[in-house]
C-alpha cells in the first residue's frame, strides 16, 4: 500500500442532469451522476491528497460551463486542484477567445479535445487543429492527447509540429491489450517518448483489455514498456475514474502499478503517484 501522498491525475467528474453528455446513452452503467462524493467513497482510505479533474466530452457548445461548473467544486473539494478543459481546438485561432477565458480560471491548467472518436485518421494533423494546439503555448496551457493505439502515429506527428506546447498521453495511447497486439503501438509510443515535451499517464489501461477476464499479467508488458520508454521521469499515476469502474475498483489499480513498479526506490514511487503530476500541471 503506497505510504504517502498520491496525486491522482485523470478524475472524471460529471452530472448528466446538469450536462448533455450523449454518448453515455451507450454506456449506461456511467450515464448517472459521479460527483466529489461519489469519487470520495471509491478511494476509500487511500491517501489520494489531491486530483486532476479531465473533461468528459460534454455536448457543445456546453465546454466552457463545464469547466465554470468544475472549477466552483473546488470550495467544497479541496483535493481539485487542476483542471483540463474541452476545447474545439480544430476551430483554431476561433478559439483564441475561449481560451484567454480558460487561462483565467485559476485551477485551469491544460486542455483536451477528444481524438479518440475521429473516424478521420487525419483529424489531428488539419490545419485548424495544429493551429489551435499552437496557440495554448501563448497562453501557458499544457494538452492531453487520447487516442486510439492506431492514431498514435499521427499524434507523434502532432506533437512533432508543436515543439513549444507541453503534452501529456492518457491511458498510455490505449494499445490494443484485448487483441494481445503490441506492434506497431510499441514502436509508435517509443516514438512519441523520443519526443522531450511529453509525459504520459499511467491509467485507462484495464478498460482496453477484455472487461470481464483481464489479468494483471496481461497488462504488465504494456505498462513496462510505457514506463520504460517514457522514464521514471516523465510518467504519472492516473485512476481514470470513473470510466474505470466499468472494469475494476480503484484500489485494484492502485495495487496494480505499485505491483509493477515492484522494486523502485521510494524516490521513483513518488515521482510516478505523485511528483511529476504536480511538476506537469504546476498544482498547488
Amino acid at each position: 500500500m503506497v505510504s504517502f501522498p498520491i496525486v491522482d491525475s485523470h478524475v472524471h467528474l460529471y452530472d448528466p442532469g446538469r450536462f448533455p453528455y450523449t454518448w453515455m446513452k451507450d454506456v449506461p452503467k456511467l450515464n448517472s451522476p459521479h460527483l466529489p462524493a461519489d469519487y470520495l467513497a471509491a478511494i476509500g482510505t487511500l491517501p489520494v491528497e489531491r486530483i486532476v479533474f479531465v473533461e468528459v466530452w460534454v455536448d457543445k457548445p456546453q465546454q466552457m460551463a463545464e469547466a465554470e461548473w468544475v472549477s466552483s467544486l473546488v470550495e467544497s473539494m479541496p483535493q481539485l486542484r487542476g483542471i483540463v478543459a474541452s476545447v474545439s481546438l480544430e476551430e483554431g485561432a476561433g478559439i483564441e477567445g475561449d481560451l484567454a477565458r480558460l487561462a483565467g480560471m485559476e485551477h485551469v491548467k491544460a486542455v483536451r479535445r477528444l481524438i479518440e472518436f475521429e473516424p478521420d485518421i487525419d483529424f489531428c494533423l488539419q490545419p485548424g487543429f495544429i493551429e489551435g494546439v499552437k496557440l495554448l503555448a501563448k497562453y501557458d496551457l499544457s494538452f492531453d492527447i487520447c487516442v486510439k493505439h492506431h492514431q498514435l502515429a499521427n499524434a507523434v506527428e502532432l506533437v512533432r509540429r508543436c515543439p513549444e506546447v507541453r503534452f501529456v498521453l492518457d491511458h498510455i495511447g490505449k494499445p490494443p491489450i484485448e487483441a494481445g497486439e503490441f506492434d506497431p503501438w510499441r514502436k509508435d509510443l517509443r516514438a512519441m517518448a523520443a519526443l522531450p515535451n511529453v509525459c504520459c499517464k499511467i491509467s485507462g489501461v484495464i478498460t482496453e483489455a477484455d472487461h470481464d477476464n483481464w489479468t494483471r499479467e496481461q497488462l504488465r508488458p504494456y505498462l513496462d514498456h510505457a514506463i520504460g520508454a517514457f522514464g521514471i521521469d516523465r510518467v504519472m499515476f492516473g485512476s481514470d475514474w470513473s470510466v474505470s469502474t466499468l472494469t475494476h475498483a480503484y484500489g485494484e489499480w492502485v495495487d496494480i502499478v505499485e505491483w509493477t513498479m515492484s522494486g523502485s526506490s521510494e524516490s521513483e514511487m513518488r515521482k510516478l503517484f505523485r511528483d511529476n503530476a504536480i511538476s506537469f500541471y504546476r498544482l498547488p
